[in-house]
Parts: structure tokens; sequence; C-alpha cells
């Protein structure tokens, strides 16, 4: 049997397929609660004993410090089928995922000698608590950069400080966005030490969930995606003990030179949920048609020529929001590399805003194909809808993307990943 993966990541091998398989047989739970999801705006709390127990907290954490071993290829194949099924869950679950890039990043990094044997303890000890939170211990993680404020000159400005005092630093900002806020064990989270005026002065910090002085943003009553918990955190003089602290001078932005593709070199398996969502609306909107007919010639819906002309648009849009998602997932993982980074990560600014925009344009389709028995909230054409609609907004819009490309392909400016707030 074809697992659902597969129709997305191909020519897996025997380690892939079998992790695949797991992310398989939670799809079922997932899929019960999706409907439960989207309309209470909820994260589904017994979603994380069924990940866990799947073992699936640790699907791209080394085997030596307890995961399963996986990869990029292994991450995506994953939001996309669990984003077939439940797309809020996905995200959370991705996010829950991308934190593994504070520890293994770290490590690529010690290991092309970028820190030195003063540093190096420092930096390996934090990249193992990472790693060992996530796959020996099987803690779901919540990673927090981005926040309110924003600029021109850089993606993600960070206003939030680390202010040292005697045994770790005190944490006061408020972080925007980060999927499962209330729902994590954990928090990592991004801050700037106290008088730092550039990138180097960015740290790391583990937050507990429930530590002093943490609190939550007014939840999020979004258009779609509900159920993913990311309405951030209000931070009010955390104490942060030292040992669950990054502080290494730039060690954050020697750690991101890693990647392969911008940030954290795994955002494409954020995007993938989409495409999981859009190949499912499609999949679903093609069975309705195709089994209900006409009441006066007993013909399918699908045999009108209408609906034909709509189904083809499906396919070639879903086909074309593949094809993007499957070069770009190559670009990151091939062996050895078939792009610069810079070429990498300018394709990648393309990347998402195509596979969010010919996604969106499935769901819109989707809709046309089934009139006003689509527009029940929790069918396939109007959820979906929904769903896809925030793919428009998420990390910032496709115009903004296709300006950053076309800025780096004409003048080679690429823009910021990373700006501290001024003081």
């Amino acid at each position: 049997m074809k697992l659902t993966a597969e129709y997305f990541v191909e020519g897996m091998d025997t380690a892939e397929k079998a992790r695949a398989q797991r992310v398989e047989s939670v799809l079922p739970a997932l899929k019960e609660a999706a409907a439960q999801v989207d309309q209470s705006g909820s994260f589904y709390q017994p979603h994380i004993k069924t990940l866990s127990d799947a073992g699936l907290l640790g699907l791209i954490i080394p085997e030596q410090y307890g995961g399963l071993g996986g990869g990029l290829r292994d991450l995506a194949a994953a939001t996309f089928a669990m984003g077939s099924v439940c797309p809020s869950t996905a995200l959370a679950y991705f996010f829950h995922c991308s934190s593994a890039s504070r520890g293994l990043l770290a490590l690529e990094a010690i290991e092309a000698g970028l820190f030195s044997a003063e540093e190096t303890p420092l930096v390996r000890a934090f990249a193992e608590k990472v790693l060992t939170s996530m796959g020996r211990d099987g803690l779901w993680l919540a990673n927090f950069a981005s926040e309110t404020v924003k600029s021109q000159t850089a993606s993600i400005t960070i206003g939030t400080t680390a202010r040292p005092v005697d045994g770790g630093y005190r944490l006061s900002g408020v972080k925007s966005f980060g999927c499962a806020t209330g729902v994590a064990d954990r928090y990592l989270v991004t801050a700037s030490l106290e008088g730092a005026t550039d990138a180097s002065g960015l740290c790391t910090f583990f937050v507990d969930r429930d530590a002093a002085g943490v609190k939550e943003r007014q939840k999020w009553d979004a258009i779609g995606m509900r159920g993913t918990a990311t309405h951030g955190l209000i931070l009010e003089g955390v104490f942060v003990a030292s040992d669950d602290a990054l502080t290494v001078p730039a060690a954050f932005t020697r750690c991101m030179q890693m990647s392969r593709g911008s940030f954290v070199g795994n955002q494409l398996a954020g995007i993938a949920v989409y495409l999981g969502q859009a190949w499912s609306i499609y999949r679903a909107t093609l069975q309705i048609l195709t089994s209900n007919t006409f009441g006066d010639s007993g013909a399918t819906i699908a045999s009108s020529p209408m609906h034909q002309q709509l189904i083809g648009e499906m396919m070639a849009d879903l086909e074309t929001a593949s094809l993007w998602l499957r070069r770009q997932l190559e670009l990151e993982t091939a062996e050895p590399e078939i792009l610069t980074k810079a070429e990498v990560v300018k394709r990648w600014r393309l990347c998402k805003g195509q596979v969010s925009e010919y996604g969106f344009k499935v769901a819109v389709n989707a809709l046309k194909c089934l009139g006003t028995t689509g527009t029940n909230n929790h069918g396939p054409a109007a959820k979906g809808l929904r769903d896809m609609a925030m793919a428009l907004v998420q990390a910032f819009p496709a115009e903004r993307g296709r300006l950053m490309a076309a800025q780096m392909e004409t003048d080679g400016q690429e823009q910021q990943q990373f700006g501290v707030k001024a003081s």
C-alpha cells in the first residue's frame, strides 16, 4: 500500500519508509479530532501522547540522543501526511521538530570549527540538552523567535531582552508567534543580551512552560489553522538558570550559517503542511464529484464540462505546487550540494509563495466545484479554503518573497534575517 507521505516524497529508502509508516499509524487519530480542533480553535492535547507513543517527537533526532534518526525528507514527508488530515496539528508538530535545529546546527557548527576550544563544551552541552529533551525524554518543545515589532531591514526583530543576574538571566519581552503556547513542556526563546546592538547578542534560552512570569497572550481567533496555539508569550522578568542558556557571543548566528536553506534549514517542512492540505482538498472534492450524480441524467457531477475544466485546473495547480516543493527538498538534501546556499535561499523565497498560492487556488476551485454544498464549514472546500488562506500570510506574503528573490538576483541584496530592537 502506498503511504500518504509517498505522494509527496518520492524514492524513499527502507528506513524512511519505516519512519513514514509510524506517521501513517497516527493519521486516523489526527483525522478523527480534526473537526473538534477547528471548531474549538484549540490544540487537541491527547495528540501529544499519540505522537509520543509513536516515537514521532524524536523523528529527526539522532539515535544516540534517543530519536529515530530521520532527516529533512522524513520531516517533510511527515508534515505533508499530517497536513492531509489535520493541518493545525501538523503545523504545531512542525514547529516542535524545528526546535531540533538549535541542537543539530550547533553540533554541525562545532564540527565545522566555528567555535573555539573554550566555547565548544558550552555549545555542545546546550545542543545535547535540546536533542535529548526531544529524543530520550520525549518532551514537546516550542520555538519562539518572532515578535510583534517588525522592521524594514530584518525579517525578524528581537526585542526580548536577557539581563544577567546571579545564577542566570531575567527575560522580558513579548513573543507574538510560536506554535504550542501552553502546550509544549518547554519553550526555546530567542532573546538579545541587554545592551546588544546587533545579531551577535542573540541568545537562546530554555523556559519552562509554568515558570514564574510566563503568561500567554490573548488567544488568536484565526480564520484557519485554528488549533495551533500560536498566540505567543509574555515574559515578565522570567528567571533562566545559566545551565539553560546559550549565551556564547554570536553562537546563534554561527549556528544558523550551517543550514542548507534559509533560517534553520527546515522551513520547507512547514509549507509541506499546506501542500498536504491542498492534496487532501483535491482528493476529497474529486471523490464527491465522482460519487454523486445529476438527478435527471444519472451522470456523475464530475462528467459536466464545467466541473471537468475546474478539475483540470486543480490538477495543474496541485502539480505545480508539488513540483516547486519537491525541487526545493532536493536542493536542501542532495549530496553533494547542487547549488550554493545563496541560490538555495533565493529559490526558497520563491518556492513557499508559489506553493501557497497554487495550493490556495486548489481550494478556491474546490469551492466552485461543490457549490453551496461546499460551504459547510467542516467540509473539505470551506474548511480547506480557510486553512489554505493562512498559507498566504504564513512567514510573509509571496509578494515579499518574490521581491527579496529579485533583489538577490539583481543586486545581490539579501534581507537581514535577524535584527535587534534598539534599547
